[in-house]
């Protein structure tokens, strides 16, 4: 077992909700950002629904879930501090205390309800049911081991949340969690890249699909490699895993907002900018409307450029994509 007395529980309590609040308080400008890209310029009837419940209990379940910390703090550190037996640093290694119990249990939402919303990405890109046949296995897994997880140290006379049998369905939690987000992003991800592939000789802002694959990417990265620092760090029987815990339930909720916030910006700048192209064609023609009319006796060449635009950039009608398999699409669809 590894020496884990360089962080006792106490110590590891009040830097993982240090690090949390300063996650939150990031999470925090990504939700409004979120809900301005979800929202403006739209009528209630033209709103995503669902993107804005997903957005909105996520960003709930982490403000519960800061707001229980804050208390245990309150609690270990202040009003029992000299009353609970073993100290402070037994209450925040504790794994049967009722504080505890619940945030875990507002945690194991939150990630139910994050995978849940990649593989109903990967299914609204994919449109087949067989595809996320695997995630949708260990999502329900992840769903049972977090129910498992939470209810189990309550029932319980141990203080110890590396005992054997709690530790194997922790460990197993960890790692059905992290396999159905990287399945699922990678799943999401290929497709993505696909339809990249089929539209990149006859669509001139093939770019932008090129850029939201590495949006995507980038999202289930930050995801996973949290995920996997928390097995790790469990694995090792270091309470360095309270702190990582902590630490995914915001950066869960980042994940979420930075794919609806980087796509939203890169679609309000490419609509910028193809305006922009637009607004300097019509002073071009204009100009040359007027020297032509000085200049009536003298030739001009009048350059014409057509701009035909698709809802999916500019491509040839021949080989446009379903509207429906674009990735903005697709996640204000779900």
């Amino acid at each position: 077992m590894v020496d884990v007395q360089f962080l006792p529980g106490d110590k590891a309590g009040l830097l993982s909700t240090v690090l949390e609040s300063l996650l939150y308080g990031f999470s925090l400008l990504m939700f409004i950002a979120t809900l301005v890209i979800l929202l403006r310029g739209q009528t209630w009837a033209q709103v995503n629904k669902p993107m804005v419940i997903v957005a909105c209990c996520l960003f709930i379940l982490s403000t519960i879930h800061l707001a229980v910390d804050i208390s245990r703090l309150n609690i270990g550190l202040i009003l029992d501090r000299d009353t609970y037996p073993g100290g402070p640093a037994a209450f925040f290694a504790n794994p049967s205390e009722n504080t505890f119990v619940f945030k875990n249990a507002v945690y194991g939402f939150q990630t139910v309800l994050g995978d849940g919303v990649v593989i109903y990405r990967c299914y609204k890109v994919w449109k087949s049911l067989w595809v996320i046949i695997f995630p949708c296995m260990l999502w329900i897994v992840t769903a049972a081991g977090s129910v498992y997880s939470c209810t189990r140290p309550a029932s319980t006379d141990t203080a110890d949340i590396f005992v054997m049998q709690l530790g194997q369905w922790i460990t197993s939690f960890y790692s059905m969690t992290f396999s159905c987000n990287l399945v699922a992003t990678v799943l999401l991800a290929t497709r993505l890249y696909m339809i990249h592939q089929s539209v990149r000789n006859s669509c001139a802002g093939n770019g932008r699909m090129m850029g939201i694959v590495m949006i995507t990417v980038d999202a289930g990265a930050l995801y996973s490699m949290t995920l996997l620092a928390a097995l790790i760090t469990f694995a090792l029987k270091t309470n360095g895993q309270y702190v990582v815990l902590d630490m995914v339930t915001p950066i869960i909720s980042i994940a979420f907002y930075m794919v609806i916030v980087r796509v939203g910006i890169a679609t309000h700048n490419n609509s910028r900018s193809k305006r922009r192209n637009r607004t300097t064609s019509r002073v071009q023609m204009s100009c040359q409307d007027h020297l032509g009319g000085r200049l009536g006796s003298k030739p001009m060449h009048v350059h014409i450029q057509v701009e035909q635009e698709t809802e999916s950039g500019l491509c040839s009608p021949e080989k446009r994509e379903d509207p429906d398999d674009l990735p903005m699409e697709a996640y204000q669809a779900v």
